[in-house]
């Protein structure tokens, strides 16, 4: 019997694969081997910390995690239910590779691992992910012969243990964003019945300003209530509506394992991940500020489908703002190369320098609370995130292509017709841009999936009538109703 084919969910950043086929105890068992093995060992640490989501399939994959690398002689520091972003603290504090078992916002039926190198370092298929995939790979087809037993004779078994984190967690978050002197405020927080259930009361729920209303606290992998994806606006309905109900200042949304965030207003309607990013990046630039950081000094990360207000925002407040391609493992690499204090991306994913540069919806969602409450009495979140939101934008739009690249050429072909002639640069796909700011103003963003055959649009502009029909003439020429 030919053993499962690891090639197939072992993407670039992760491992995302469906519990009854591909991703069983028997695999995860081999990967934490190999990540021992491949990682761990080879680094000098001699412990990894793991943590797990709330998915019914969870607690046996780590278990399963936990003996492979247990097997090939190293510790384990069980830190059991948590948010990913508490491993990746976890990892910091520890300061040793991590392993968290979650999908993230798939469905029930998946689940995944994430692995990270000592201080919640990424790990992606160029910098190790391949050599563990492969080196599990080898330990799965060996089973097939023999025992899956990976354990060479001359090491010993290594330890187990178990650690709480969550109150450290949580104490850490507070003396990064300091919410004494904010004015009271109610925010209604839906967790998706994912991590964020857990934490979420851990953090704000001892915060004497804030009365939290709960969505969707309880623990459920099977997401009866919506998926744990906020990215989909159906999946706010829920959120918005409980805002209303409750004349809430605010609404917080976070996806299954809670490393992501996004904000609704008190009105419902949605805050643009733009606009959060321009928020926090200008918080960021005046604590460095005051800090006696001369602002030329102070770099924030965006990626390449942001608003423009963010690099605005930036420059506006002195400092300097570095594009960088979309995807987590771009935005930390950037930030480490210009030791930037802050990093967002469109998806709701926000990265700190004093977070070990890793992703955290909790500690984003702080700054957002603490901005608001700062704001005198009457003052609304949709006026606090106004001014970072000047722009008409499209929203990410897919389209099935059979051929992306003849696609963006079709692309980089229809811009060279467009007058006056705008800006054209190959960037993480095609990006097309009228140039200044101002009357008439108008951006594209054209890039293909790394994992489906969709190219992803993103059109801004100055006002809604130029960001339609600039929206609507590239969405022709890419699924090819008109000639470029």
């Amino acid at each position: 019997m030919k053993s499962v084919d690891l090639a197939t969910f072992i993407k670039t950043y992760d491992i995302r694969g469906l519990v009854d086929g591909q991703l069983t105890p028997e695999v995860c068992q081999a990967l934490g081997s190999a990540f021992a093995r491949v990682i761990a060992e080879p680094d000098g640490h001699g412990q990894i910390v793991l943590g797990h989501d709330m998915r019914d399939s969870s607690p046996a994959l780590a278990t399963a995690f936990a003996d492979g690398v247990r097997a090939m002689g190293l510790d384990v520091i069980a830190i059991g239910l948590c948010a990913t972003d508490v491993l990746y603290y976890a990892s910091g504090t520890l300061r040793c590779p991590g392993a968290m078992i979650t999908a993230s916002h798939n469905p029930a039926a998946y689940n995944g691992i994430k692995l990270c190198r000592s201080e919640a370092v990424p790990l992606e298929m160029a910098t190790g992910l391949a050599l563990v995939r492969d080196l599990a790979q080898w330990l799965l087809d060996r089973a097939h012969i023999h025992p899956l037993s990976v354990a060479s004779p001359e090491l010993v078994t290594g330890a187990l243990r178990h650690q709480e984190v969550l109150g450290d967690y949580a104490a850490y978050l507070h003396g990064l964003v300091d919410l004494d002197g904010s004015r009271p405020l109610r925010v209604v927080v839906d967790a998706g019945n994912g991590m964020a259930g857990l934490s979420a009361p851990a953090v704000l729920g001892g915060t004497p300003a804030l009365e939290m209303i709960g969505l969707y606290l309880d623990l459920d992998g099977t997401f009866p209530n919506h998926e744990a994806n906020p990215l989909d606006p159906a999946n706010l309905v829920d959120l918005q509506a409980a805002v209303l109900a409750h004349q809430a200042d605010l609404g917080l949304a976070f996806d299954g394992d809670a490393d992501r965030c996004f904000v609704v207003d008190e009105q419902g309607i949605a805050v643009t991940a733009s606009a959060i990013t321009a928020l926090v990046a200008a918080r960021e630039i005046e604590k460095e500020v005051a800090a006696g950081v001369p602002a030329g000094e102070v770099r924030v990360v965006h990626n390449s489908i942001t608003s423009r207000a963010v690099p605005e925002t930036v420059a506006q407040l002195g400092g300097r703002a570095v594009m960088a391609k979309v995807g987590h493992s771009y935005i930390k690499a950037s930030m480490a190369e210009h030791d930037a204090v802050f990093g967002g991306e469109h998806s709701g994913h926000y990265y700190f320098r004093d977070f070990w540069r890793a992703d955290t919806g909790m500690l984003a969602a702080l700054h957002v609370l603490a901005a608001l409450g700062q704001q005198p009495d009457g003052s609304t979140m949709s006026s606090l995130a106004a001014p970072y939101d000047p722009y008409a934008t499209s929203g990410e739009i897919n389209s099935v292509v059979e051929d992306a690249v003849a696609a963006l050429e079709r692309v980089r072909g229809w811009a060279s017709k467009v007058k006056p002639q705008p800006l054209v640069r190959d960037f993480d796909g095609v990006f097309v841009s009228s140039g200044d700011a101002g009357e008439g103003f108008w951006s594209v963003s054209v890039r293909a999936s790394n994992t489906e055959p969709l190219l992803r649009l993103n059109v801004e502009a100055g006002d809604e009538d130029t960001m339609c029909g600039i929206r609507d003439a590239v969405l022709a020429v890419i699924v090819g109703t008109v000639s470029s």
